[in-house]
């Protein structure tokens, strides 16, 4: 028989095996929370708006301590006894016979000057502008009651100035203008060039709106913070705020902390300094830290009124277009590396801010063994020789960043600044001592550069002094071998409009070695010259890695093409990545005809003339924005948006000369389409021809009216502007030409002339001086100067045609059709 198994109880799970179990469904539970934490992120629509700097308080104190006096949190503010660092206590001063009072009214801090009128008068100061070392005021105009409270109207900037240093008032003049300002001039404290809203606003305060409506002249302009706060140079804040006030053990898992990590690349970091920090046109609105800056901006090349043909600074460039030559730059090195970004301040004293850096062995820089100085004396400091400075502004002392050793062999090759001039000038050489014209090196170059001789024999004294040293000190150990001149050569060249200076340009402009500004620069002196060498660098340059080469290459090539072969040469750049070479691109494709354009790339280009529109419209309270946009528009062939573009322009700076000029020819060609009509009609000699033929003329007639009222209007200002600025060539051609056409000969010639003796190596005022003499018969004068235009460009096909042809009216002595 069988035995059944007895049954054995169940036994319960042991406790290591319970616990176990317990920790793995925790794990798994708390593991699920902590991956659905992670996984939750804020949606793609969620747009960062600014919250303002008092909400980073919390969290930041100490870098807010740091922020707070700082220059960027000082760069504005409403004028209060706490901001306001001048004497206000019934002060008078005197200017170019102008006698202003600054005083106090009711508790406003208030200025008795001459106002837009020329007339004597009080003004209410708002605000101030600036703490060292200097301090600005301003005023604001045009306020109406439906003016919202955050909205600001018209705000200008005195010139009147409040040295901190010094103490006292100062006149602060536009750079080389000594006389005295009339009132309509826009280098008034009233005028478009002290404009607050358009010449410094959205540099100072952040999150700048200017809201300008060029159709009622009105400013609305608004700012989310006074001064330059946090979000100026981190971008909008709410969602950080907003991240790091959630109950989460993560940032945003798409968005990291929800702002800009400027520590990553120092491209970005440098890309968010520079658009305060560059001499730049606009390219398109909406830069927020952490974008492309050549999506929104443009800075200045290496241009003659700005810079040195080596890159020193002439003018004053903020920075950013020297640092982008330096080897500092392409080494890596950034702006912090140098400033604490809050205090503003370098981030060491003295030689202490490099050899942080440059900690090679001892004794190697700092020391006189590299700099052969008396150690404590300028002599010994890197930033005198390698960053030297120049002050603008009368009393506000700025250094080239481009970091660069001192080169007095290039001083004496080719008149350049150097360092070591700089310091061991002696002021009080013969007939030098007590000028008041030469308050520091710059005024030496500048009035070398203008044929004093006096000044050049000191400097070539100097400089040659100076090479000498430099050549035993350090020779060939700092200027080694040179396989290449210096680009400085080729640049001068360039600058004397000497075509020897292309194929050095060429050399410059393909070198992939050399900076990015510098490459560009060349491509911009190629496109002065005429000859095939600039067209195939300019091709090779669209495919070049910096956009600052591809945008400036577009336009070397702009009218040295077949309309097709530059139509499909720029077509792909429609879609290039980068917004400032899309934008240059449909601006010159704007001069093909469409029939010349693939039909594919109609799309793209109107997409791109939009970006290109909305740059232009950053600076809509210019004319010469809404100049650019006509003569888009007139290449368009659209007449009537450019007619209204250029009255646009008109209206928003009536003094400004160029629009109706502009505007004056579409008047002519409309005229000269009516007048056509009006032949056709009368060919017809249909019963309804007549009047039709009649409307014609008229309406010929009412357009050749126009364009002579514009053009008489025109005269007064490019009058105003030669007298102004006797020495600017431009302007003194343009006005010898408008005068030609109103059949003032003699001052005509006499403009001319002046135009071509500015600048005797521009071979376009030669030429206007050639084809004034070709008009009014004198065919000997005008062969004479025709030979030596063909000797300033001997490959111009066209300079050559006009001097065989005025050889054989010369000979014939018949008169040339009108050119």
């Amino acid at each position: 028989m069988a035995v059944k198994p007895v049954p054995q109880p169940e036994r319960p799970l042991r406790w290591p095996s319970r616990i176990v179990f317990t920790l793995v469904a925790v794990a798994v539970i708390s593991g699920s929370l902590v991956f659905a934490d992670w996984w939750r992120y804020l949606p793609d629509d969620v747009v960062a708006t600014y919250v303002g700097s008092h909400s980073c308080i919390e969290c930041h104190q100490d870098y807010y301590e740091l922020w707070r006096g700082s220059h960027h949190d000082l760069a504005m503010n409403l004028a209060t006894p706490e901001t306001v660092l001048g004497d206000f206590d019934d002060v008078h001063f005197e200017h170019h016979g102008i006698h202003s009072r600054l005083f106090r009214r009711d508790g406003k801090y208030m200025v008795h000057t001459e106002g837009p009128d020329g007339q004597m008068d009080d003004f209410e100061i708002q605000w101030v502008f600036g703490v060292t070392p200097l301090q600005q005021y301003m005023v604001e105009f045009d306020r109406t009651d439906d003016h919202a409270d955050d909205e600001v109207a018209r705000v200008q900037v005195l010139r009147i100035t409040w040295d901190t240093e010094r103490r006292e008032w100062f006149y602060l003049p536009p750079p080389d203008v000594k006389e005295r300002l009339a009132p309509d001039d826009d280098l008034h404290w009233t005028g478009v060039a002290q404009r607050w809203n358009n010449m410094c606003a959205d540099c100072h305060s952040t999150n700048l709106q200017k809201n300008y409506d060029h159709d009622t002249a009105q400013y609305r302009t608004t700012w989310s913070e006074i001064n330059v706060g946090c979000e100026a140079c981190h971008g909008p804040g709410s969602v950080h705020v907003d991240l790091a006030n959630q109950n989460s053990l993560f940032w945003d898992r798409k968005r990291g902390f929800g702002l800009v990590d400027l520590k990553s690349d120092p491209q970005i970091e440098i890309e968010t300094c520079a658009p305060c920090h560059s001499r730049r046109r606009y390219v398109h609105p909406g830069f927020l830290p952490g974008d492309n800056y050549y999506d929104h901006y443009a800075n200045e090349l290496i241009e003659r009124a700005t810079y040195f043909a080596d890159g020193q600074v002439l003018d004053e460039d903020y920075v950013y277009g020297s640092f982008i030559q330096s080897k500092m730059f392409h080494k890596g090195i950034r702006c912090t590396d140098c400033h604490d970004p809050h205090t503003t301040r370098t981030i060491h004293e003295g030689n202490a801010v490099c050899t942080s850096c440059h900690e090679h062995p001892a004794g190697k820089y700092d020391t006189p063994a590299h700099h052969f100085h008396e150690p404590g004396t300028l002599g010994a400091s890197c930033v005198e020789c390698h960053m030297p400075k120049t002050t603008y502004m009368e009393v506000d002392p700025r250094r080239d960043h481009s970091i660069r050793n001192p080169r007095p062999d290039l001083s004496v090759a080719l008149g350049l600044p150097n360092a070591c001039t700089k310091c061991h000038l002696d002021t009080q050489a013969e007939g030098l001592a007590d000028r008041d014209d030469l308050q520091q090196y710059l005024d030496w170059m500048l009035a070398a550069r203008d044929g004093d001789p006096l000044v050049q024999q000191e400097l070539a004294r100097v400089d040659a002094e100076m090479n000498e040293a430099y050549q035993q000190w350090y020779g060939e150990k700092t200027l080694g071998p040179r396989e290449k001149p210096h680009f400085s050569h080729a640049v001068t060249l360039s600058r004397q409009d000497d075509a020897q200076a292309v194929p050095g340009l060429v050399d410059i402009a393909t070198d992939a070695r050399a900076p990015g500004i510098i490459r560009a620069t060349a491509m911009l002196e190629l496109g002065m010259h005429e000859s095939q060498a600039p067209v195939d660098a300019a091709r090779r340059g669209l495919g070049d890695s910096d956009p600052q080469v591809r945008a400036t290459a577009i336009s070397t090539l702009q009218g040295r093409l077949a309309p097709r072969e530059l139509a499909a040469a720029l077509v792909p750049l429609l879609d290039d990545p980068v917004r400032v070479v899309r934008s240059e691109a449909a601006r010159v494709l704007a001069t093909v005809p469409e029939r010349d354009r693939p039909a594919r790339s109609q799309q793209p280009f109107e997409r791109a003339l939009s970006e290109f529109h909305a740059g232009l419209m950053m600076s809509n309270d210019r004319a010469a924005a809404h100049m650019t946009w006509g003569i888009v528009q007139e290449n368009l062939g659209d007449d009537q948006q450019a007619i209204e573009a250029y009255e646009t322009a008109m209206r928003v700076e009536p003094g400004f000369a160029g629009p109706r000029t502009n505007l004056a020819a579409v008047y002519d060609r409309l005229a000269e389409a009516a007048e056509a009509r009006q032949r056709q009609t009368a060919l017809a000699r249909r019963p309804s021809s007549q009047p039709q033929a009649a409307e014609a003329a008229e309406a010929a007639e009412h357009y050749r009216e126009q364009a002579r009222q514009l053009r008489a209007q025109e005269l007064v200002w490019l009058e105003r502007d030669a007298n102004l600025v006797p020495d600017n060539a431009a302007i003194q051609y343009r006005y010898g030409m408008l005068l030609y056409l109103h059949r003032r000969l003699e001052e005509a010639e006499q403009a001319l002339w002046r135009a071509h003796q500015l600048e005797p190596h521009n071979p376009q005022f030669l030429l206007g001086v050639v084809l004034f003499y070709q008009e009014v018969k004198d065919f000997e004068k005008a062969f004479s100067l025709a030979e030596e235009l063909v000797k300033l460009r001997p490959e111009d096909r066209m300079f050559q045609q006009i001097l065989r042809d005025l050889q054989r009216r010369r000979m014939a002595d018949v008169p040339l059709p009108s050119p």
